[in-house]
């Protein structure tokens, strides 16, 4: 694409001057007075803005009028803009111009009727040029490899709404899913994590550094991104703080992906996030100028990273990108921002079939858990994931924490009733983990399973895989014993670190003892041998195990436990959204929708269950409704009472559950105590813990535990109240939670 430079010249408060340097060294000069430049700015902000009635409209005529505004401003009577216009391959138009000039909506130029950004032949890039960065010199040799993405969402705590993140990394896998994208997410969504992240892999690694979230203007005019703490709370971060986190090492791409990053406040007096980082050394930042709708974003994403990942230099992919929201016929298609220094916009990545290209080395971990007799995948593929965001985080703080510090675990328990999605979450801690090898077990595992741990890791070399199948086979030396010389730092897998899993647990590791669960005999010899030589070698290899039931830790180990929640509200949205027939929108009978959706009470696997259920096309209405209440008494029958384990537990046990369940969100204990008043209530909610009938989380602002009892379990347990102790329990429950929950943070807050 041919390249022109405009620049806006204020020479004094009452008169601009106008410059246009072509591709051959030439220019035109011409003058403006201010009237002309007063005129253009109060058309904008009158017709263009967040709060104006023409810019949500995608065929506003007011839009089109500013369009022609904008070009006859530039054009002039000596019609500067032609040679751009009529460049075969489109023209870049970098603009220089103080604040109010510069931050003008120059992607609506528009001519006979057309908008010059988005046109069929000879499209216009209009690129804010910011400072006088030393450009990037174009690559000589491009990287023979696929587009490598550094990606981070944020979605603090109380933030709303909460923003689709996975659909749009769902919809950037599946975009570039031919040509492959290395894809890493940062999941923290903190300062913090982005900056050992981006540190660890070194500068140049990355092509493009993808931040996804909410950014608005502070009271004091200065653009914020609302990025997340540790815990997962607000932690509002400037331009500066993010320069600051990144430490030079910039991609040749920053795509801020969140409402007002384009945008210069009180009416370009300060500089937008975009331009901020520019001139901290970004080369080129996109941003969005007002706020732009979770679809449209995730749309040109996808489209962006498609073109690049494809070998198309970054002009024409944000060109094409941009054409594909007018195409959709999106009021957002104008609302992206390109801000940059002079490096050129060329290619990052050869095309697919360039000779001798590099292929990324490591597959989706959904095909690490294979059912063993169909060989499909039974958990969730890393495009389907929704939610669990909280949990994931607390997760990898614990398998990434180095041995012997503080928070540091041997193994990792994903704990929960039947159906709620833990070897759905263990799939998703392998991908964020991509440093790890993987190996997975599935059901029973003895020592002759186990020694496939050489077949299902890659060694670095074939004398290190060699030497860890005679070490695991020599049954003259303990298991403790040939684990330890695997690990060791200068044994075959010390410098391999990897994740263990083994998964559904429950089936065939665990025996039945004085009413709990401990570890069968095979396992009580490979699990804790396994732990310890992680512990003693100081290995960061680490263990996951998905169980329904809770067993006690090996003696001296380290053994962390994440139990499982129904899904929150958000949550059920995403995951229903991505269901062919409960989605929304699907010709499905609206009545027969929500039933399904109120049987399956947040539960994953229902869910799934439910969706494949209504397809039945040879079903009528009434015939569906059967269906799913069958369905789901399957589901508790099958998934969640397994060996009836509600009816084997005492009365009183049961009714605590059954009172649990009268609030139909997560509580706290004090809560549960107050309900279930019960000499034995704490064993009661230990007991039921362990056995996943009630949900044991976290909760994410005080970290203590908090409990809840499925719905999916109302059928069975509600019988078990009368209606005068259904009411009790409720009017326990109220006091309880406004005792909590309104009083004593009333009486906490603040004192004038």
């Amino acid at each position: 694409m041919s390249t022109f430079h405009l620049e806006i010249f204020e020479q004094t408060s009452d008169y601009c001057e106008l410059r246009l340097y072509t591709g051959d060294g030439t220019s035109k000069t011409r003058g403006l007075d201010k009237t002309a430049v007063d005129h253009l700015i109060e058309a904008v902000e009158h017709d263009y803005g967040q709060h104006a009635i023409a810019q949500p409209a995608f065929d506003s005529p007011q839009l089109g009028e500013l369009g022609a505004k904008l070009f006859t401003f530039l054009d002039g009577d000596e019609r500067w803009l032609d040679p751009a216009l009529e460049s075969p391959q489109g023209a870049i138009l970098r603009i220089t111009a103080a604040e109010r000039l510069r931050h003008l909506p120059w992607e609506l130029l528009a001519d006979g009727g057309s908008y010059l950004t988005v046109a069929g032949r000879s499209p216009l890039l209009p690129v804010r040029a910011i400072g006088a960065n030393t450009a990037r010199p174009a690559t000589v040799d491009l990287p023979n490899r696929p587009l490598r993405v550094l990606f981070m969402a944020t979605s603090p705590e109380g933030v709303e709404p909460v923003l689709s993140y996975e659909a749009e990394e769902a919809a950037i896998l599946d975009a570039t899913s031919r040509t492959g994208t290395e894809l890493v997410v940062e999941e923290s969504g903190t300062l913090e994590g982005l900056r050992f992240l981006s540190r660890d892999h070194g500068a140049g690694y990355f092509d493009v550094l993808h931040l996804s979230g909410h950014a608005t203007i502070s009271a004091d005019g200065q653009p914020t991104f609302l990025a997340e703490d540790e815990l997962g709370q607000l932690s509002t971060v400037t331009a500066d703080q993010i320069a600051d986190a990144m430490s030079g090492h910039w991609p040749r791409l920053v795509f801020l992906s969140g409402c007002l990053t384009g945008n210069a406040p009180d009416g370009g007096t300060f500089p937008s996030m975009s331009e901020s980082l520019v001139r901290a050394g970004a080369p080129t930042v996109l941003g969005w100028a007002l706020p732009v709708g979770d679809v449209s974003a995730t749309v040109f994403a996808a489209h962006l990273y498609q073109a690049l990942a494809g070998g198309e230099p970054l002009d024409r992919a944000v060109i094409e990108a941009r054409r594909q929201l007018y195409a959709a016929e999106s009021s957002n298609w104008h609302l992206l921002r390109v801000y940059a220094d002079r490096s050129p916009f060329t290619t990052m990545v050869t095309p697919l079939n360039t000779r001798g290209r590099a292929r990324i080395p490591i597959r989706g971990a959904d095909q690490e858990f294979l059912d063993p007799q169909t060989q499909r995948s039974r958990v969730a593929s890393r495009t389907a994931f929704v939610g669990r965001r909280r949990i994931i985080q607390r997760c990898l703080r614990t398998l990434k924490q180095s041995s012997g510090t503080a928070g540091a675990a041997e193994a990792l328990v994903l704990h929960g009733m039947g159906g709620l999605g833990k070897s759905s979450l263990a799939s998703r801690l392998l991908e964020r983990m991509p440093t790890h090898q993987r190996a997975v077990w599935y059901g029973k595992v003895d020592l002759t399973k186990f020694r496939e741990l050489t077949t299902k890791v890659t060694f670095p070399t074939l004398e290190q895989q060699i030497e860890a199948a005679k070490l695991l086979d020599n049954e003259q030396a303990p298991l403790a014993v040939r684990l330890r010389h695997l690990l060791d730092v200068d044994g075959p897998l010390g410098k391999t670190p990897c994740l263990f899993v083994f998964d559904d647990f429950e089936d065939g590791n665990l025996d039945e003892r004085a009413g709990g669960h401990v570890l069968s005999s095979e396992l009580a010899d490979i699990l804790p041998a396994l732990l310890k030589a992680i512990r003693d070698t100081g290995s960061p290899s680490r263990v996951i195990i998905t169980s329904r039931y809770r067993f006690p830790a090996p003696a001296a180990t380290t053994v962390v436990v994440e139990s499982l929640e129904t899904l929150t509200t958000v949550e059920q949205i995403k995951k229903i959204t991505n269901l062919p027939n409960l989605r929304p929108g699907s010709r499905l009978d609206l009545s027969i929708r929500q039933r399904a959706i109120e049987a399956a009470a947040g539960n994953p696997r229902l869910l799934d269950w439910l969706d494949r259920i209504v397809a039945d096309a040879t079903l009528d209405v009434d015939g569906l409704l059967t269906a799913i209440e069958n369905v789901a008494d399957k589901f508790r029958r099958e998934t969640i009472l397994a060996k009836n384990l509600l009816g084997a537990q005492p009365a009183e046990l049961q009714k605590m559950l059954a009172k649990v369940n009268v609030v139909e969100l997560p509580i706290p204990a004090e809560t549960v105590y107050a309900i279930h008043e019960h000499p034995d209530a704490a064993q009661h909610v230990k007991r039921a813990a362990e056995l996943g009938l009630i949900e044991e989380g976290t909760d994410p602002e005080t970290r203590q535990p908090r409990y809840f009892v499925s719905n999916v379990l109302r059928p069975l347990i509600r019988p078990l109240l009368t209606e005068e102790e259904y009411v009790e329990a409720c009017a326990a429950a109220a006091r309880s939670l406004h005792k909590l929950w309104v009083m004593e943070p009333a009486e906490s807050g603040p004192t004038s």
